[in-house]
């Protein structure tokens, strides 16, 4: 099982596969806590709970390619969760216009504007996690949303900071590695 996350600013929209890894549902919605980090404690549990071999964090670049402050922020979360969780491993995928098409078919299934805000991050987070899982078996549509983007290491796999050199790959290993 890969649970897909997708990180807001003020939310935090999070989508399981089945045990097979081909269908991506939603699972929850957490409220962002910057201070107490309460949502990544949220997410820990998912993560064990539902024994999640990978999550898939969206990474929202700009359509440009470039990486803005969202980006870094994201990447900062993922770093967190990444020590809290391993060795299960953290990758990015690009989640450019997610949100967007999160929006579209909300909209297409009737739901309303106002009960989509507490939604669209699980339905982004589906998005993320279903483009992922499709790109893995090869049936991936051609687009923009999911496309593969550059990771910390050259497998794709983000893993928490630690002091000390690094591998001459940039990868640095879980902490129980250390």
């Amino acid at each position: 099982m890969r649970i897909g996350v997708d990180v807001g600013s003020v939310r935090v929209g999070v989508a399981a596969s089945d045990p097979g890894g081909v269908l991506a549902v939603p699972v929850t919605t957490l409220a962002r806590d910057r201070r107490g980090n309460a949502d990544i404690d949220q997410l820990v549990l998912i993560v064990r709970e539902r024994q999640a071999v990978e999550v898939v964090v969206g990474l929202p670049r700009q359509m440009s390619g470039q990486e803005g402050r969202a980006v870094r922020l994201v990447r900062q979360y993922a770093e967190v969760l990444a020590e809290r969780i391993a060795p299960v491993p953290v990758r990015f995928v690009d989640e450019r216009l997610t949100t967007v098409a999160a929006h579209r078919r909300m909209a297409e299934r009737g739901v309303r504007s106002r009960a989509r805000r507490s939604l669209v991050d699980q339905e982004a987070a589906v998005q993320i996690l279903q483009h992922d899982l499709d790109s893995r078996r090869g049936s991936a549509a051609p687009g923009v949303i999911g496309c593969a983007a550059p990771a910390a290491g050259p497998d794709g796999v983000v893993r928490a900071p630690r002091d000390g050199p690094r591998a001459p790959d940039g990868v640095v290993p879980p902490s129980d590695e250390r």
